[in-house]
C-alpha cells in the first residue's frame, strides 16, 4: 500500500511551523515549483476577478501609490499596474519575485523580496491603495494579528485598503489556509480606518464556496 503524500504547500508549512518559522515554507515551495518538482496552488494566468471588478470600478487620481501584498508570480500585480498606478509588490520568498520578473520582463511594477512580518519602516503609512489577497489565510493564526497590523499600517491618509479572502465560520484549525472569519475581517477596522464595505462573493473557480471582499478607508489627517 503506497503511503499517500501531503500537497508540497502543506507539508512545507508543517517543517517551517516546527521550526517557529511562519513564513519559512514559501521560499521552498517556489524553488521546487522553480525546479519543476511542485506546483504554486494559489497561481493563476488571469488576475483575481474580484479584484479587475473592484478596481474597474474605481476612478483614482494619477500617480496613486499601490502596494500589493504577497504577489507571487505578480499576476494581480501587473493588473493593478495597467490600471494607472504606480505599483509596488513584494513577496517572502526570493524565488516568487525573480519568477515575477521573468514573467513579465517590461513589467513597471517595482518587485521587492520583503516579510509582511517584518515590512520596511519606510513602507508606513505610504501607500495610497493596499492591496491583501489570500496572504493572511497563509499564515498561521498565532501571527495573525501582527499580520494584519502590519497590513493596516501601510494605508496612507485618506487611502484606501481592499482584502480578499476565504470564509470561515469559525477559526481554522489546521492549514494552510486558515481562512478568516467576520471577526478577522473585522479586525482591520481601527479608531482611523473605517469599515467600508464587507461582502461575500463566489471564488473565481468552480467550488462552490464564497470569499470576503472587504473595503476599508483611513480619513485625511
Amino acid at each position: 500500500m503506497t503511503d499517500v503524500q501531503p500537497p508540497a504547500d502543506r507539508r512545507l508549512a508543517a517543517q517551517a511551523l516546527a521550526a517557529n518559522d511562519p513564513t519559512g515554507w514559501f521560499e521552498p515551495l517556489y524553488a521546487e515549483a522553480a525546479a519543476g518538482t511542485s506546483v504554486i496552488p494559489w497561481d493563476r494566468d488571469v488576475p483575481n476577478p474580484l479584484l479587475v471588478d473592484w478596481l474597474r470600478t474605481r476612478s483614482l487620481p494619477q500617480g496613486t501609490r499601490g502596494l500589493v501584498i504577497g504577489c507571487g508570480y505578480g499576476t494581480d500585480a501587473e493588473f493593478v499596474a495597467s490600471q494607472g498606478i504606480r505599483t509596488t509588490a513584494f513577496d517572502v520568498s526570493p524565488s516568487a519575485i525573480r519568477g515575477a520578473r521573468a514573467r513579465f520582463p517590461q513589467s513597471p511594477v517595482t518587485y521587492r523580496v520583503a516579510d509582511l512580518l517584518n515590512p520596511p519602516p519606510t513602507w508606513v503609512h505610504a501607500y495610497d491603495l493596499v492591496i491583501e489577497s489570500i496572504t493572511v489565510q497563509s499564515l498561521p493564526l498565532d501571527v495573525r494579528t501582527a499580520a494584519v497590523t502590519n497590513i493596516r499600517n501601510l494605508v496612507a491618509p485618506n487611502a484606501t485598503l481592499l482584502v480578499i479572502a476565504d470564509i470561515s465560520t469559525t477559526p481554522a484549525t489546521t492549514g494552510p489556509p486558515w481562512p478568516l472569519t467576520r471577526a478577522d475581517i473585522d479586525s482591520f477596522t481601527t479608531a482611523d480606518l473605517n469599515q467600508i464595505r464587507v461582502e461575500t462573493l463566489p471564488r473565481p473557480d468552480t467550488s462552490g464556496l464564497h470569499r470576503w471582499r472587504a473595503e476599508f478607508h483611513r480619513p485625511p489627517h
